[in-house]
This record gives structure tokens, C-alpha cells and sequence, in this order.
């Protein structure tokens, strides 16, 4: 999809027809002037959330004000939401140019500036660098910073999760009770589900101490987001070994999954170990055993978006 250059890090992305439908779509919407900008601006937006999909970085662009035609008319923007921590600005930068043209009217609410150069024909976009602040309109590209510092920051992938902490009641952020989660879908799913725990959870044994949490996960589409719920159960078996559940469920009223839902266990190297696709699913699940201090990987995958959460026993 992109490929690297040598230092400083920059990124390359092909300008699809895609790209040029989305922004022909917003380029129709208003007068020559805006159209161009706006036109612009949007195979800038375009090439940066492609990079970071395939970098499985979560972007929301429909919950950002360049995919809201008012708000096109009304400011000269080029955000992409980044889930969880906020806007990024992409603004374009035409070929030859020494500098990137950053209005003052996104200097504020944006957690970094990324410069895109545009080549001549439209059919290529180079992401030169980011900046973390501006306080000038135009920033010569000599001062921006290697994407690799911007990575660094954005990227959701945190530290590996610690299971054997939620053995401890300590869990990490973002992961809730299942009775949390599904209280927000109040379907029969949810309530099949509820029932389902609640009865698993009376029938153990005390020594058999099941730790049942879940996070709800959205898959970036062109024009929605799909959303589902990924849920780990842990069982320990013995001292040096836990049985380990893994779970996906529709959300928001849905009976089924999105159709061609993937998810797959990954090992310690990247390889799948399991995998299940959704056809007409109402729920997947996948089991494995594990001992302290193994690692595998969980990636939920829709169509060319995926997500990937780590653990380690």
C-alpha cells in the first residue's frame, strides 16, 4: 500500500480512484474556489488514513469536520480523527513548494499537523513530516519532524495487555463487565448473553475463578462504522496453565455479525495460529490453553481494516 524512503521516515501512498471519488463527490458540493480546496484537502486526509490503516492505527474521517460539507464550506480543514486521542490536520502541499500553508483557524483542537506533498498529476501522495504545534501560517518544510516521532505518539498500540494482572482484579483500560457493555444493546443477544454468563458464572466450581471481560471495537467503513464486541474469558486450570476464551458479538441491535468478519490468533511471531470468519454469525469464539508468560495476539479484521490487541499470560 505504501512503502518507506530512507531517512528522514517518510511515507508514499498511490492516489486510487477511490481517493478521487471521494473527493469528487465533496468537490461538487461547492463553488470553483472552495471545490479546489476542498478537493485538496481531501487526498491529503485520503493519503494519511490510508498510511495509518495499514500502520492498523483506528481512524474515524466521518466524525471529522473535512467529511462534513457544512463544515467545508465554513473553514479551510483537512482533520482526520484519530480514535482516542484526537485530530490530526493533513494539510496538502503542492510540488515544488518550500512550504506547508496551515490557516490559523485549525492552530488549536489538533494533536499534530502532517505535511502531504501532492505530485503533479494527482496520483501520489508523500507524507514529508508532522509537526506538533504551529503558531505560523506558513511553516517552512525544512522545520517538520520525522513521521517516526508522530508514530510514536499516535499509535494505539499499547504496551502488551498483562493477563495474569486481571487475575488480580486490575484491568486495563477500556476493558469492561460484559453486563456494562451489552446494557448499552439491550437485544436478546445481550440478554441470551447476560443468561449465558450468569449461569456459566453459578455453575463453576470456586476454585475455577472465571474473569470475563470485553471492549467494543469499531472497523473503520467508507461510509459507517461497523462496531462488535470483543470479549476474553480466562479460566485457570492449574497453577502454570489458563484456558483462554476469545469472543466476538454484534452491537447496536444487530443479530449478526458484519458479514466476512475475521478473527484470528496470532503467536509471539505473527504467524495465525486460528482463525473464523462471520458468514451469517451471530457470534464467533475461539478457544486455546496457555501457560504464564506465553504471548498471542488478537486481530479482528474487516475487509482492508483491522485492529490487533497483545497479550501476554
Amino acid at each position: 500500500m505504501f512503502h518507506t524512503t530512507n531517512e528522514p521516515l517518510m511515507l508514499t501512498v498511490p492516489l486510487t480512484l477511490e481517493a478521487h471519488q471521494i473527493a469528487q463527490q465533496f468537490h461538487q458540493k461547492h463553488c470553483p474556489k472552495k471545490a479546489k480546496q476542498v478537493y485538496l484537502n481531501t487526498l491529503a486526509v485520503y493519503a494519511v488514513k490510508t498510511s495509518l490503516q495499514c500502520l492498523e492505527i483506528p481512524t474515524n474521517w466521518q466524525a471529522s469536520d473535512s467529511w462534513n460539507p457544512i463544515m467545508q464550506t465554513l473553514t479551510n480543514t483537512a482533520d482526520l480523527l484519530i480514535k482516542d486521542l484526537g485530530k490530526l490536520e493533513c494539510r496538502p502541499v503542492l510540488p515544488n513548494a518550500a512550504s506547508c500553508h496551515i490557516p490559523a483557524e485549525v492552530w488549536s483542537d489538533r494533536i499534530g499537523y502532517v505535511a502531504v506533498e501532492l505530485n503533479q498529476a494527482l496520483t501520489e501522495a508523500k507524507l514529508l513530516g508532522f509537526l506538533p504545534s504551529v503558531k505560523t501560517e506558513e511553516v517552512p518544510l525544512t522545520q517538520l519532524i520525522s513521521l517516526e516521532y508522530l508514530l510514536d505518539h499516535i499509535n494505539p498500540s499499547q504496551q502488551p495487555i498483562q493477563l495474569s494482572q486481571w487475575l488480580q482484579n486490575i484491568f486495563d483500560a477500556g476493558w469492561q463487565t460484559v453486563e456494562t457493555l451489552f446494557d448499552s444493546s439491550p437485544t436478546e443477544l445481550a440478554f441470551n448473553f447476560r443468561t449465558y454468563t450468569q449461569i456459566a458464572t453459578h455453575l463453576s466450581e470456586p476454585s475455577d475463578l472465571k474473569i470475563t471481560r470485553g471492549k467494543r471495537l469499531t472497523l473503520g467503513r467508507r461510509y459507517d462504522d461497523e462496531q462488535v464486541i470483543l470479549v476474553i474469558n480466562l479460566t485457570p486450570t492449574s497453577v502454570s496453565e489458563l484456558d483462554i476464551s476469545v469472543e466476538i458479538y454484534p452491537t447496536n441491535g444487530q443479530t449478526y455479525l458484519p458479514k466476512n468478519l475475521r478473527l484470528m490468533i496470532l503467536d509471539d511471531t505473527g504467524e495465525t495460529v486460528m482463525q473464523a470468519e462471520a458468514r451469517s454469525t451471530k457470534q464467533i469464539q475461539l478457544q486455546f490453553s496457555g501457560e504464564p508468560g506465553e504471548c498471542f495476539k488478537v486481530r479482528v479484521a474487516l475487509a482492508d481494516i483491522s485492529m490487533t490487541e497483545t497479550f501476554i499470560l
